[in-house]
């Protein structure tokens, strides 16, 4: 009898513990674009997962006659689907894009999976870009990364630039991925622009901290940007132009037969600059037909996929971009012409396969190539002879690399990644080729260097109980330099404690370790500077940063706030030394070659804060207000003689207004505030004329009518006077605080067919003569009679942006 009973029990346990999964791609209903990051739950519940980069899901639950899931994704209508659960299920579906209803939508329930609370995940944040498109834009181009600059913990560079400093880190510390392919230069235009064609973006995300175990090489940041896919269901473009550039984008989908459904899609997005095309006649005009020049970029998206069906699907895409300056002038017996070059070049070919409804995978071949180059030649006819002058200057870096991915959904409580990557990098550093008729041909150059980067990893996201989650992961990376081979274990865990169901506390900490440097001059992210690998002189960079905050979602308001303190150390932090050039040319007549990791200093940095973002992403009014309050310090041995100094974007306050608001469906009003502590420079603080006596005369001997030699003194001795700057500490001038208002006015006319939109912005609009740099100058002092009685050396402030309007035009059909 007990044995009867027990083997009930037993079935019956065994029936109560069923479990079967529910999985499937989550689509945007009217291109079948694969959406990532949707929320999949079940409503009341804290029970859900989110769809992956390729819109896939899984979630395993007890068996049951009924189960209601609810699918939800910022920007589009929730989806509430109920289900019989009695066996797998593949559920595909389809989220309706807010902007397309023609009714208005009403959501009822709370929808759990969209707080911020919820997520064990901090320091991430991801922008939709249907927002970044409405946002003010700078001379009428949308830039994904002046967007991320309005972020807290986000420092930006110079007026006008591009550049992105995060957590006290550098431009080089910051992994920027298109596509699974790194992008090393991210700058159009000497980095008033980037390169990234908002046109051709599906998703932008940035990580800060709490890096999860799948992203390695680099210390601050992680900024993913996925292109779209292409529409499968019909035939779809958009472009516009604003006061330099131009961009047309094309999607749509590739029918092998007209009757069936398309497998396949394609997408295709242009932009180029007409700046040289505006230049032309002025330049001719201003040197009667001798001289020619100008600038211009462009830059190219493509994208091509074929779904083999549930199980398999590929994806090949790429970016092509080129920068070009150039000038030349011909006069009667002169040639003369020269210029600077740069461009990427990114490749990516993925093979996604679904092994069963719990276990997804994804394999990648990855390409990028970042090439730039200076030139120069002259050349000098006379009578005889021709003289001939040629300066090429060439730098770059190469990757090849593979990547694998899998996904594993075991159970609710589990999401489990892991993967394996290797890089074949190629660097040149450097490498100088002068020609010229004295010397014939001199050539300096830095041998292409080949590395080896690799890295697997493992990571969790567990959920034991209703009130804690967490994100733990191990990544082991390596890299092979010369004869030294590097091995670094990088923990990771971000965990988040529920205090009440719309509050979290979360904690984080993670080790990174970065492999490669770029070296700088300016610290502004000119395409001058070198990309160069760890070596057996130079070890790899690594970071450690903790981070606590809490998180806390305002459900009736739609707003979410994040408060955050982090705490970073920074080992190895490479810097050029004291009048290092990154030419690499000294005596044309010397044919030896120069270890650049001769020419760098190594270091440590430090970098602390807090940071606050109150977000609101939806709504008739949206927009967000970030705040950062942070100290970033360096210590290099042979800079500052040791001392410890605040480099150049160490930003005391930061502080960013974003506020869109639709008036009607016909017009939309934004606008963007922001404000900065000055930059940490290093000037003059004071000058004075040194004096050099030359005591040695030249002798030179002529002959004179008898035939005898006479001595001729040519250089008798003299004394002469120069000025000499004395700096001081390093970067012990802080510039004036940096701040603008910038106001955006779009009007939308929509028809059925397509829709067109003027836009009316002005950056700056209070005029404010924002620094850019400093220049010292002298000016005489006058008495009360007007007589000069000395000079007075002032400090003067350029300033390249003033108020600047623009009107652009943007269609869709």
């Amino acid at each position: 009898m007990r044995l009867f009973l027990w083997a009930c029990l037993l079935s019956l346990s065994t029936y109560a513990q069923q479990r079967y999964t529910i999985s499937g791609y989550v689509r945007e209903s009217g291109s079948q674009e694969q959406l990532i990051g949707v929320n999949v739950y079940l409503p009341g519940t804290i029970t859900g997962t989110t769809s992956n980069t390729y819109g896939f899901y899984s979630l395993t639950l007890p068996a049951a006659d009924s189960v209601t899931l609810a699918f939800s994704f910022v920007g589009y209508g929730t989806e509430i689907r109920t289900v019989k659960l009695q066996k797998n299920l593949e559920l595909n579906i389809s989220l309706e894009a807010l902007g397309r209803q023609l009714n208005e939508v009403v959501v009822s329930g709370k929808r759990e999976a969209d707080k911020v609370s919820q997520t064990p995940q901090m320091s991430r944040i991801d922008i939709p870009v249907q927002q970044i498109k409405k946002i003010p834009a700078f001379l009428g181009e949308k830039d994904v990364l002046r967007v991320i600059q309005l972020m807290p913990g986000v420092q930006k560079g110079s007026e006008g630039q591009t550049g992105i400093y995060v957590r006290g880190g550098g431009p080089d510390q910051n992994l920027i991925i298109l596509d699974d392919a790194p992008v090393y230069n991210v700058s159009h235009l000497f980095g008033f622009f980037s390169v990234f064609n908002g046109d051709a973006l599906k998703s932008v995300e940035l990580t800060k901290g709490g890096f999860p175990a799948r992203f390695g090489g680099r210390l601050s940041s992680v900024l993913e940007l996925n292109m779209k896919e292409g529409n499968k269901e019909k035939l779809h473009g958009e472009g516009g132009g604003g006061l330099i550039a131009s961009r047309l984008t094309l999607e749509g989908p590739l029918k092998f037969r007209k009757s069936s459904p398309a497998k396949s899609s394609f997408l295709i997005s242009g932009r180029r600059t007409y700046l040289d095309l505006l230049a032309r006649p002025l330049i001719a005009a201003q040197s009667n037909g001798t001289s020619t020049g100008g600038y211009y970029f462009y830059d190219l998206n493509a994208k091509l996929n074929y779904d083999f069906g549930q199980k398999n699907k590929l994806y090949a895409s790429g970016y092509f971009g080129k920068d070009r300056f150039f000038f030349r002038d011909k006069g009667t017996s002169s040639t003369s012409e020269g210029g600077l070059n740069w461009g990427n070049a990114t490749g990516t070919l993925r093979w996604n396969h679904l092994f069963n409804e719990k276990l997804f995978s994804n394999a990648s071949l990855i390409f990028s190539n970042y090439q730039f180059q200076i030139y120069a030649k002259d050349s000098q006819t006379n009578a005889t002879t021709t003289n001939q002058y040629e300066l090429r200057y060439t730098s770059g870096v190469r990757d090849w690399g593979l990547k694998y991915d899998v996904d594993y959904f075991p159970n609710p409580q589990h999401a489990l990644r892991f993967g394996a990557s290797t890089t074949l990098h190629r660097f040149t550093p450097s490498a100088v080729v002068v020609k010229d008729s004295d010397i014939d041909r001199f050539s300096k150059e830095i041998e292409a260097i080949d590395n080896v980067e690799s890295g697997v990893y493992v990571e969790d996201t567990w959920k034991p109980t209703p009130w804690f989650k967490m994100n733990a992961g191990l990544r082991l990376s390596y890299f092979k330099a010369e004869n030294q081979h590097y091995l670094r274990p990088e923990p990771r865990i971000s965990t988040a404690f529920m205090l009440r169901p719309d509050l979290s506390f979360k904690a984080s900490y993670a080790r990174m370790n970065q492999y490669i440097h770029l070296l700088s001059n300016t610290g502004i992210g000119l395409p001058t500077d070198l990309w160069v690998p760890s070596t057996d002189k130079i070890a790899p960079q690594q970071s450690s940063q903790v981070a606590a905050g809490f998180a806390k979602d305002f459900e009736k308001q739609g707003l979410a706030l994040t408060i955050e303190g982090y705490y970073k150390n920074m080992n190895n932090i490479v810097n050029y030394k004291e009048g290092s050039s990154f030419l690499l040319i000294d005596d044309p007549s010397s044919a030896d070659k120069v270890r650049w990791d001769e020419n760098i200093t190594s270091g440590r940095g430090w970098s602390y804060g807090a940071e606050v973002l109150l977000q609101k992403k939806t709504g008739k009014f949206s927009g967000w207000i970030g705040y950062t309050l942070s100290w970033t310090q360096w210590q290099f041995a042979e800079l500052n003689f040791g001392q410890k100094f605040f480099p150049r974007y160490d930003r005391r306050h930061d502080l960013s207004v974003v506020g869109i608001y639709e008036i009607s469906p016909r017009i939309t009003l934004s606008g963007t505030w922001v404000y900065g502590t000055g930059n940490a420079l290093t000037l003059p603080q004071s000058n004075y004329t040194a004096y050099h006596h030359n005591t040695t005369p030249q002798v030179q001997y002529t002959q004179t009518g008898s035939g005898t030699f006479a001595p001729v003194i040519s250089n008798p001795p003299f004394s002469y006077g120069r000025t000499v700057n004395d700096y001081g500490p390093k970067n012990s001038f802080r510039a004036e605080p940096y701040h603008r208002f910038d106001l955006s006015l779009q009007f939308h006319k929509k028809k059925k067919y397509h829709e067109r939109t003027w836009e009316l912005s002005i950056y700056n609009l209070y005029n404010r003569r924002n620094p850019f740099f400093y220049n010292l100058t002298s000016r005489p002092v006058f008495d009360a009679n007007g007589r000069p009685v000395g000079t007075q050396t002032a400090l003067q402030r350029i300033s390249i942006f003033p108020i600047v309007p623009t009107l652009s035009y943007n269609f869709k059909f």
